[in-house]
């Protein structure tokens, strides 16, 4: 049997995401956890994975839902809906496992799952939700640098400006 698993068996509901990290807790793994929108995916979105893959032995990302994403950025947002965002996320080969997530920041998440490890992005350095939970088990917070140039608004407004003025 393959070790290949399908993008889809990654896809976890939330109300297991605190067993399974116990579960592999126990197996003597490290857990890296992140969050995002994960809107529409690129480069930047996959270097800032795979290093937050690198802290740990799993990696658990908490996916913004849909309605958590309208609230945070606006009515126009998410482009992608959180079953099909949640799909290529899980499809990524840094990422073990994906949770979605309703609230607006993930803490509650986080106290849930536990992880050993919380990253999040340089951007974020002013405040990391659920930092405080995880280091006052002894875990840490990693921010990780973005890639300079490379966002999902900064393509939309590219995508944007191509656009004939018929068509805005």
């Amino acid at each position: 049997m393959s070790a290949f698993r399908k993008s889809v068996e990654k896809i976890v509901p939330r109300e297991a995401a605190a067993q399974l990290a116990r579960d592999l807790r126990t197996q003597g793994l490290r857990i890296a956890f992140t969050n995002g929108c994960f809107d529409i995916i690129h480069a930047g979105h996959v270097a800032y994975l795979e290093e937050a893959r690198s802290h740990a032995d799993v990696l658990i990302v908490g996916l913004n839902s849909d309605r958590s994403i309208t609230a945070i950025k606006g009515d126009q947002r998410p482009i992608v809906p959180q079953d099909q965002r949640a799909r290529v996320v899980a499809g990524l080969t840094a990422v073990d496992y994906v949770v979605i997530f309703d609230e607006d920041e993930p803490a509650a998440l986080i106290a849930e799952i536990q992880p050993d490890v919380l990253v999040k992005g340089a951007d974020w350095s002013h405040y990391v939700s659920g930092g405080d939970i995880v280091e006052a088990r002894g875990g840490e917070v990693v921010l990780v640098p973005l890639v300079p140039d490379l966002s999902t608004t900064g393509i939309i407004e590219k995508i944007a400006a191509m656009q004939s003025p018929e068509e805005k």
